[in-house]
């Protein structure tokens, strides 16, 4: 373990009472986010009983310096887009396949060339803490990184029956993802 592991500690557990603090004052809608809670509570269980039973003890853990720096910088940049990206949603923002009351397409900021980019922040976020500290993270970034796809597939087919003069333009001229790729 070197200095950056609880660095990163962190600096995740401020990015997540920043989310909580910035969630305070976005408009009233609907979420579907309660059709997953069998699935987010087995996770979680999971999750406590393999950390509990010391499943990950002696678990390869980065100890090449270099090679931490490198995921620390790309863990602030992946953290700095997710943030960058709520700011510009202001009040639009919800919880992933939320349909707000009142919705208004965003497609400045970094919206101007990702559609989720609070997805890919997060994912990038994910995968700079894997290549910093360990490689297990890597399977919470497949878990992850499938519910927001997924979740990004969902809202795509809200937003083009909401918006459907404006979005298949804006689907046309951005990336879901990872800009100018997927």
């Amino acid at each position: 373990m070197h200095i950056l592991d609880p660095v990163i500690i962190v600096v995740w557990i401020a990015f997540w009472i920043y989310w909580l603090a910035a969630s305070a004052g976005t408009k009233s809608g609907r979420s579907r986010w309660g059709r997953f809670v069998g699935f987010r509570v087995a996770v979680v269980i999971v999750a406590v009983v393999l950390v509990r039973a010391k499943a990950f003890k002696g678990a390869t853990v980065n100890h090449d310096l270099w090679l931490g720096v490198v995921g620390f910088v790309v863990f602030l940049c992946g953290l700095a887009v997710a943030v960058w990206a709520r700011r510009y949603l202001g009040s639009n923002w919800g919880m992933p396949m939320s349909e707000k009351d009142d919705p208004e397409l965003v497609t400045s900021g970094p919206y101007h060339l990702i559609r989720h980019p609070i997805y890919s922040g997060i994912i990038l976020g994910m995968v700079g803490t894997a290549v910093a500290i360990t490689w297990y993270w890597l399977i919470a970034v497949a878990v992850i990184g499938g519910y927001f796809i997924y979740s990004a597939v969902v809202e795509e087919r809200h937003m083009t029956e909401v918006f459907p003069d404006s979005y298949p333009a804006y689907k046309h001229s951005s990336k879901m993802l990872i800009p100018f790729i997927l």
